[in-house]
């Protein structure tokens, strides 16, 4: 009976793992388009947190829509590296 139970246990977790694993790599995978994203969308990038998000927004809203995806560069604290890591799901 333990063993039963044991084995019903892993089964669950390791279904727990599955779907989730899942979920992460569908929104990694997902594109961004930076003139139209919401600051929940934009943290789905790589080093893009809450504060870099309203950067992004600002920058967009005050300054001039982005106009080709390695734009973002222009924002205040969004680097070489971030473009580096989010360059293939950031779109216009």
């Amino acid at each position: 009976m333990k063993k039963a139970r044991r084995t019903i246990c892993l089964a669950i977790l390791v279904t727990f793992a599955i779907v989730f694993a899942g979920t992460c790599c569908a929104t990694a995978m997902e594109k961004v388009n930076i003139n139209t994203a919401t600051a929940a969308e934009l943290t789905t990038l790589e080093r893009v947190g809450a504060k870099y998000a309203q950067r992004i927004i600002d920058y967009r809203e005050n300054v001039e829509p982005f106009k080709q995806p390695e734009d973002i560069m222009k924002v205040k604290g969004i680097g070489k590296k971030t473009w580096e890591a989010n360059k293939d799901r950031i779109v216009i």
